[in-house]
């Protein structure tokens, strides 16, 4: 049966109604889904090991009959180990998998299966740690195995095997030109996405990412360009006059504009009074004030009589701006409103028919605010931050809630200016490089994770000064392959060694918004002490207590997200650090750390980053590129970038039956996705 890439993945050989149920709870509804469902990493490994010719931390692939299922043991530290004993013919060993007690339940007695692993020397005993299966059919017939991200209910040979039938029957239509595939030796659409999968060799592997990468800052590319031409083209946009009130505002405002603020309200100022839509980004360092430059532009748009909208990523930080905006324009009666997941479903419908009637002036929301039932009376300015955090199609859907709106977009994210221009073709740019006074300079330092316990020591003295500290760790479970310290590991061991006589929280994006909102009110009020956390913290939250920032396995992160996180203290009158715990063991990581500590100019941070960031491991970790985004990471593959926008650019331009057919075909697709990597 051949199978259309819209098809449900019931209609997949092998897929039944649960494992199609935890497909869709890993975001995966259909055929194409599954297909951009990449491999996080590849093993090159090419024929089955016995146990007893394997060396301590060696990964092998090993055919095993299952001999006993072992009941769970949990460890002092609340950790459950899941056991089954194997025989590979010759010996019988265990496998053992760590805080995955639903293993136990993907394997029976005496059924002969082929395992992925890597052994472990333990008391003289080798065990297999944390191994994946693998289908066999795929062992023969290639040498490097696909390892995907992976969720409860989900095995890598369930992916792998109901990938392979796709594939089996599936021929991928070419969507690019012949002229461009041809120009930059590409290979096709339908190899590239075989060989992600399946590759045969490393080159191979190698082609098929170049083609996607090319492909999905193609796509991106044309999106972006398209909706400058859309948003140009016959833009009769609202002309504001300059509010006779603005000086009574800067007035009010709780401390001086720095140059750098005033310079980019007199941009927007000049926009908003042209007969075009603005479409501008405001970049600015962490604590520069862009809030303030947002408050500023929309008060000017509400005098002239229209509402003005502000879409936040959190309802965290969505709150926060309610906070800002309202003690700032609290002497000049208006309207304002707030439209988050956590009002009740009354308190929404009222905001709703307030906003429709124009009576709320300004509303601050998050994505809810997209929902086509949000409908605003007169709506005159659109203003969204952390723009990385939003699509293009989100912030088209915004624009379009009006006739022509002003577009102000904002980031703390310190883009390289050499991208900036790439990555946001549609918008001018203006950049606030400049901290109000009083924004306390954080001192940086690096040190390497087994002298982690001189940071905790140096918390505990912040804590007796009255301080609040947070902790950074990049994952919510612990890896046991790829030792990366996990938040709720670290909350353990923290609480029990070091902070047992203070609150201490953990905070991680599974949570549920209402509990996420309430550890952070608490921590904003100075009931928890340490705050353990993923980069969830990483925008926008203001603790003007919290003093010190530890960053855990801080070579897992980008020096732009680095920077983002140090961000989150310096915010009150107190002396503020940031300590780097890095597993150092290369001269890239030491010289990223001492770029840190060195700096606190976000800009040159980002740029120094972009220098030298390598192309990373074909058969290694990948660390998750720019949000919206599969497989590419704009910093790494800032090359591809440049090239994939420059031809956008061209196909844009060309007249050609040919290019006008593909451009729309991509265009359709993307209408109807929101990935950058589609086809037929």
């Amino acid at each position: 049966m051949k199978l259309d890439v819209s098809s449900e993945l019931s209609s997949i050989k092998g897929i039944g109604e649960k494992t199609k149920q935890n497909f869709n709870l890993f975001g995966i509804f259909n055929v194409m889904d599954l297909l951009l469902h990449f491999p996080r990493s590849y093993e090159n490994i090419s024929k089955p090991k016995q146990i007893s010719e394997a060396v301590d931390n060696e990964k092998i692939l090993i055919h095993v009959q299952v001999i006993d299922i072992c009941r769970d043991v949990r460890t002092q530290n609340n950790k459950v180990i899941t056991t089954i004993v194997f025989s590979d013919g010759e010996t019988e060993f265990k496998a053992k998998w760590f805080n995955q007690p639903y293993m136990k339940n993907k394997f029976e007695i005496d059924k002969e299966i082929t395992l992925l692993g890597m052994v472990k020397l333990y008391r003289n005993e080798k065990i297999l740690s944390n191994p994946v299966e693998v289908i066999k059919e795929s062992i023969s017939s290639k040498k490097i195995n696909s390892i995907y991200p992976l969720r409860s209910g989900i095995t890598n040979g369930i992916i792998s095997k109901s990938i392979n039938t796709i594939l089996e029957t599936t021929i991928i239509a070419e969507n690019l030109p012949k002229w461009l595939i041809d120009k930059y030796k590409l290979c096709s659409l339908n190899d590239a996405i075989k060989d992600i999968h399946n590759p045969t060799s490393s080159a191979g592997l190698i082609a098929a990412k170049r083609r996607l990468k090319f492909q999905e800052l193609f796509t991106y590319s044309l999106k972006v360009l398209m909706l400058k031409d859309y948003i140009n083209k016959d833009n009769n946009g609202i002309s504001f006059f300059i509010a006779k009130e603005m000086q009574e505002l800067k007035e009010n405002l709780p401390f001086l504009l720095t140059g750098a603020q005033s310079r980019v309200v007199r941009e927007i100022l000049l926009d908003q009074k042209k007969k075009v839509s603005m479409n501008r980004l405001v970049q600015g360092d962490v604590g520069s004030g862009k809030t303030m430059v947002a408050i500023i532009s929309m008060f000017n748009v509400v005098k002239n009589g229209y509402q003005a909208a502000l879409m936040a990523p959190t309802e965290i930080l969505a709150f926060q701006h309610l906070e800002e905006v309202t003690k700032v324009l609290k002497n000049f009666d208006l309207r304002i409103a707030i439209l988050s997941g956590s009002l009740t479903a009354k308190e929404k419908k009222l905001v709703k028919e307030r906003l429709k009637l124009g009576e709320i002036d300004i509303l601050i929301g998050t994505h809810a605010m997209l929902e086509d039932n949000v409908e605003f009376s007169n709506l005159g300015m659109v203003v969204t931050d952390e723009q990385h955090r939003f699509g293009v199609m989100q912030r088209s859907k915004l624009f379009n809630k009006g006739n022509n709106v002003d577009i102000l977009v904002m980031t703390a994210t310190p883009i390289p200016r050499t991208l900036a221009l790439y990555l946001y073709g549609d918008l001018e740019v203006s950049i606030i490089d400049e901290l109000p006074p009083g924004r306390q300079k954080i001192d940086t330092s690096y040190i390497n994770k087994n002298q982690k316990s001189k940071a905790y020591l140096f918390a505990l003295e912040e804590i007796r000064k009255g301080h609040q500290v947070y902790i950074v760790c990049p994952l919510v479970e612990e890896s046991e392959e790829l030792s990366i310290t996990s938040v709720e590991e670290n909350y353990k061991v923290l609480k029990e060694e070091y902070f047992k006589d203070y609150t201490v929280e953990i905070l991680h994006g599974k949570m549920p918004p209402k509990v996420k909102n309430d550890i952070m009110n608490r921590f904003k009020a100075e009931e928890i002490k340490v705050l353990i956390s993923t980069t969830v913290i990483e925008v926008g939250v203001n603790v003007p207590n919290a003093s010190l920032m530890i960053i855990e396995n801080a070579e897992r992160f980008g020096l732009a997200q680095l920077h983002q996180l140090r961000g989150r203290v310096g915010r009150g009158s107190s002396k503020s650090y940031c300590i780097l715990l890095a597993d150092i063991k290369s001269t890239v990581t030491k010289k990223r750390m001492e770029i840190m500590q060195k700096s606190n100019d976000g800009f040159y941070i980002s740029e120094e980053d972009l220098k030298i960031r390598g192309s990373g491991e074909i058969f290694g970790y990948r660390q998750s590129g720019e949000d919206g985004f599969i497989l590419s990471d704009i910093v790494q593959d800032v090359n591809i970038l440049k090239i994939a926008n420059q031809e956008a650019k061209a196909l844009l331009k060309s007249n050609l039956q040919e290019d006008i057919r593909v451009k729309d075909e991509i265009m359709n697709k993307i209408q109807r996705s929101s990935k950058y990597i589609c086809f037929n």
